[in-house]
């Protein structure tokens, strides 16, 4: 649970032996690209290579990239790409993956790919024709226009057009020209990182069964997924990976398996403690479904809590940054539960902090005006801080 790997970056700043995990392919992309140290000027040349190199087989050889995905992928994901994106951005992208593929030093190739997704997950969906793909639930835009201003779809939405309509409007624009301007930007963005004795740990792992021996960590700092998958990541992240050349049937299997989620059947659920299990009884009185998927988050979580003791040593504390959510109405008490089941697994918990969070800069969209009656306003307004502390022995 490294996320897009603030956190270890900062590990790294500070001088620790930094050890990250993550189950989602595009957190690991991100974060081996933000710890790595790169030539700004080498990256800089090879991004020039990219682009004329792209340019030129979009202009000569469309047919040939078209081919070129058609090979890349089977039906089921062929089928999605074609829903959410149009010809002229599928050309460009095949062009300038293809370059970028190319390359035979990983680190500078896994710059690129990072750069790449991040031209197609963005809060306006980006070059795909999604209105929203970092904050929730994808739409198709239902009035698209091309990059010359000409409506390529949805003309029959200006006939009586609903008061709504920007929101449902996308102005398609270049790849190659927001890919360029990408890279552009994290190529200043670059850091000089530590010269620590100890390099920088990306794995690929699940919180709930870590590879680490036990009684060896001195510090986890960490923000688990919201109950119910608040924020769905891969169901904005597949828009990108899919790119990057994992097939659409194994990210939603690997779905599944992240923390939140909300399928129920042949799931292990563990006991609760007394509160926390007070709590998924009041929402489950409210919605016995809803009441489950609360039930499988507090059990995900009891693993992950259960790893951290595991893997601390004596006398080293753990820090848990997490949101509130609601369901039904209730509130699910998250920080308060996992402190319960903290406690019964042996933690002391020195205190919990509370922060508020900005409604303008926080993960989920607002709209435009304040609505408490908005179950997605209600979701991310506080954030709490807690301390597992693992006692002496």
């Amino acid at each position: 649970m490294q996320g897009s790997g603030t956190t270890i970056l900062e590990a790294n700043f500070s001088g620790r032996r930094a050890i990250g995990f993550d189950i989602d392919p595009l957190a690991n992309y991100i974060t081996i690209v933000k710890t790595t140290r790169l030539d700004p000027v080498f990256v800089h040349q090879q991004s020039k290579i990219i682009l004329q190199c792209a340019s030129s087989a979009v202009e000569n050889r469309s047919r040939d990239l078209f081919q070129f995905l058609d090979n890349r992928w089977n039906k089921t994901t062929r089928d999605f790409v074609d829903y959410w994106f149009d010809f002229d951005s599928q050309v460009e992208l095949a062009a300038l993956i293809q370059e970028i593929e190319k390359i035979e030093q990983s680190s500078i190739c896994n710059f690129f790919k990072a750069a790449l997704s991040a031209i197609i997950i963005t809060k306006t969906g980006g070059v795909s024709l999604a209105l929203d793909l970092a904050h929730t639930r994808p739409h198709r835009a239902k009035l698209i226009y091309t990059r010359n201003g000409e409506i390529l779809e949805g003309e029959s939405m200006l006939e009586n057009a609903p008061k709504n309509l920007p929101y449902m409007t996308k102005n398609l624009r270049s790849p190659i020209e927001e890919f360029k301007k990408r890279v552009q930007n994290n190529i200043k963005g670059l850091v000089q990182l530590s010269s620590a004795q100890f390099p920088v740990q990306i794995l690929f792992g699940n919180a709930q069964e870590l590879p680490l021996m036990s009684d060896t960590i001195d510090l986890i700092v960490t923000s688990p997924p919201y109950a119910s998958n608040a924020i769905d990541y891969m169901r904005a992240h597949k828009f990108s990976l899919v790119w990057l050349g994992f097939p659409l049937e194994t990210l939603s299997i690997k779905r599944r398996d992240y923390i939140g989620g909300e399928i129920v059947s042949q799931f292990e659920f563990e006991k609760m403690p007394q509160f926390t299990a007070s709590v998924v009884s009041e929402i489950s009185a409210l919605d016995s479904q809803k009441g489950l998927i609360l039930h499988r988050y507090f059990s995900e979580m009891t693993r992950v809590l259960r790893e951290m003791y595991r893997i601390l040593k004596s006398g080293k504390c753990a820090v848990v940054v997490v949101g509130n959510s609601e369901m039904r109405g209730q509130d699910t008490e998250t920080q308060n539960c996992l402190a319960d089941i903290g406690k019964s697994i042996g933690f002391e918990i020195p205190a919990i902090g509370v922060r508020s969070l900005d409604r303008d800069r926080r993960m989920l969209p607002v709209g435009g005006k304040i609505d408490r009656e908005s179950q997605i306003q209600k979701r991310m307004h506080e954030e709490y801080v807690i301390g597992f502390y693992k006692p002496e022995k």
